[in-house]
């Protein structure tokens, strides 16, 4: 599956081109959204090779989802405080530290946008997932490269 058309046009999609997925949790996995993390890591794997596939959660995230979460192949990473700067934090560190050729963020928090530029201005492939059309953050849309809206024709 190809959903953003990489493969097809022969641009980042190759299996030399590393992604890096940052998934924001209490603003994805929300009920009013039904994302299934499977459908998220397969939009950014669509992009190259995953090197990374983390979701943040706050304190308050549940054993259960955890275990779902790690039995799906995500690296789990619980804070204690704003999910947001962490998440923000090691987006921002893989791009400058040239860790991975494609950053992709699930979300719907205009946040990251200042993280998603950062990784554009050091030439990296941008890509904002979006957790469905009503969950979708227009700025960071805007600021990736690409975008693609979960259960969506994009």
């Amino acid at each position: 599956m190809d959903p953003l058309g990489w493969l097809s046009a022969g641009r980042a999609g190759d299996d030399e081109s590393r992604v890096a997925l940052f998934v924001d949790g209490p603003n994805v996995l929300r009920d009013e959204f039904d994302v299934d993390l499977d459908d998220v890591r397969e939009a950014a794997a669509a992009a190259g090779r995953p090197v990374t596939t983390r979701l943040y959660v706050d304190e308050h995230a549940t054993p259960e989802l955890i275990q779902a979460a790690e039995a799906r192949g995500f690296e789990v990473i619980v804070t204690s405080g704003d999910v947001d700067v962490k998440l923000a934090v090691d987006l921002t560190r893989f791009a400058v530290e040239g860790r991975a050729d494609v950053i992709a963020v699930a979300s719907r928090d205009t946040d990251f946008k200042p993280a998603v530029e950062t990784a554009n201005a050091r030439g990296l492939r941008t890509l904002a997932i979006a957790p469905g059309e009503h969950g979708r953050s227009d700025a960071l849309r805007n600021a990736a490269a690409e975008s693609v809206t979960l259960g969506g024709d994009e």
